[in-house]
């Protein structure tokens, strides 16, 4: 074998999957058909969940510190209305101003410690699988040349060639909308208002948010500095653009024109990019030893989702693999992969199709609908029910067996901890991506019972303030496998214990069971 696994694509997706595969021990190789960096302007930052599981990795500051723009307010756009998080005192969306270009390096960076190989310029032309390996023929600067692994995934992206060889469906709607944006300076010939709404001649006041028009929507976001604003742009066009064809501001300000019928001077650009929305989910997400992860899974017609729906799948897939790569792991380990995950993409759609409903009518039912909508959101449950589904909290993965704790399958809180040894965090534990046995009731019967998996299973005891559960069973994605409740009786809580370390970690040792 040429490699363990084989990611095909180094966008976010797939360089976050060869580090958490590279942490676990497994040897990546990552196939990039562009022979350097993408400099196209794509997605403008990160957000949601993956931030969270970050902070867990210990990366989070890291990538903070690169960032060259201010951490915006918790505001969020949502189908042509406002997510405004910023009255909460502890809002459940949160976003980081990273540019993919920059992420990309930084995760490059990270591979690069690591010790993974990436080739770029190598395009993969086909893909063949038997029951023990999956080949890849690969068009490189050499030439044709096969390489093998025990799996291959692709993070190829929409038009993913690794799902139309592995004859993966990919149903959904392409709709005809072209959305342009961009971070410009303005002149000063433009008037900025108080509010941090524009008066623009030709057309009049347009205020902070989205102006919906005959034509289509304009958005407005502003910044710490006046001067420099968020624009955006949607409309319905038949052209089709070439996706690595970088949007110049010429096009951007002939759109404006089109939208607002008033041109609107902008200076020096920032930041420019164009897309189109597709909502499109694979119909599976492995076929045999082939995998789908990222953009190649799942298309989203909304900004601000796919990064963060990627790398999560990046997470969620990692760990498993790794298991089966090392041997030992139980049966249907990674059929969970696609179970859990093509929940989360359809979660995703869900929200995402809704917001289209809500920005592309544009008749007073609309309106009135828009209306409405914002308004809900001023009540403190709704919004933070659209927080959390904005961001992926509230992803509850299923899990085997019949009862379950309320905490199953949740991404696990970040707890501080009282040890022996002093003070830490449940994010502290989960920075090697294991799995972790968590006692926060000096529960010795329960420690007993995971005897036997013990070297695949960090054991670790503490205190918390007011505990959930008296142990929590974590996996390496930070989700939580299984949890016994607060005093819960050993009769019924060590072998459900047992029965979960067997269905996610395999078989116990022999010498210990």
């Amino acid at each position: 074998m040429d490699a363990d696994v084989i990611i095909v694509g180094a966008g976010p997706t797939g360089l976050m999957l060869a580090c958490e595969l590279r942490s676990a021990g497994v040897r990546p190789l990552v196939l990039e058909r562009r022979p350097q960096r993408r400099d196209t302007p794509k997605a403008g930052g990160l957000g949601g969940q993956i931030l969270e599981l970050l902070r867990y990795r210990g990366l989070l500051e890291r990538f903070e510190q690169a960032c060259t723009d201010p951490v915006p307010a918790p505001r969020f756009p949502f189908g042509g209305v406002h997510l405004d998080f910023t009255r909460l005192p502890d809002p459940p969306m949160h976003a980081l101003p990273l540019p993919q270009q920059l992420l990309e390096r930084l995760l490059d960076e990270r591979v690069e410690e690591l010790g993974a190989e990436v080739r770029r310029g190598h395009q993969v032309a086909g893909v063949s699988q038997d029951a023990a390996a999956v080949t890849a023929e690969v068009r490189g600067p050499d030439g044709t040349y096969r390489v093998s692994a025990r799996y291959l995934v692709g993070c190829d992206g929409a038009r993913s060639r690794v799902r139309d060889r592995a004859g993966i469906g990919f149903p959904g709607t392409t709709y005809p909308e072209v959305n342009r944006l961009a971070q410009v300076t303005l002149p000063d010939t433009v008037t900025v208002l108080g509010d941090g709404g524009l008066d623009v001649p030709g057309f009049g006041t347009i205020q902070a948010g989205f102006t919906q028009t005959e034509r289509g929507m304009f958005g407005l976001g502003s910044s710490p500095d006046s001067r420099i604003v968020s624009l955006y742009t949607n409309e319905d066009e038949a052209t089709e653009y070439d996706d690595d064809a970088p949007m110049t501001v010429a096009e951007f300000q002939a759109s404006i024109r089109r939208v607002l019928g008033a041109d609107l001077p902008v200076g020096e650009a920032h930041r420019l990019s164009r897309f189109t929305f597709q909502a499109r989910q694979a119909e599976r997400y492995r076929h045999g030893r082939i995998l789908l992860a990222g953009d190649a899974a799942h298309l989203f017609p909304a900004t601000g989702v796919a990064i963060n729906a990627g790398m999560m799948d990046a997470v969620n897939l990692a760990w498993k693999l790794a298991a089966a790569v090392a041997g030992g792991a139980p049966s249907g380990l990674l059929d969970t992969y696609h179970r859990e995950r093509h929940l989360a993409g359809a979660r995703t759609l869900l929200h995402t199709r809704a917001q289209v409903a809500l920005r592309r009518a544009h008749d007073p039912a609309a309106e009135a609908l828009r209306e409405l909508f914002q308004e809900l959101l001023t009540d403190e449950q709704p919004l933070r029910r659209m927080g959390a589904l904005l961001s992926g909290a509230d992803i509850r993965y299923p899990m085997p067996g019949a009862a379950h704790h309320p905490l199953a399958g949740a991404f696990a809180s970040d707890l501080t901890l009282h040890t022996d040894q002093g003070v830490t965090s449940v994010a502290e534990l989960m920075r090697p991506a294991r799995p972790v046995l968590l006692d926060l009731a000096d529960r010795s019967d329960l420690r007993e019972s995971a005897q036997g998996w013990e070297r695949r299973v960090d054991v670790r005891t503490a205190k918390t303030g007011e505990r959930p559960a008296d142990v929590l069973l974590i996996r390496p994605d930070a989700h939580i496998a299984w949890a016994a409740a607060v005093d819960e009786p050993a009769g019924t809580a060590a072998p459900a214990l047992r029965q979960a370390l067997s269905d996610w970690f395999g078989a116990p040792d022999a010498d210990d069971a």
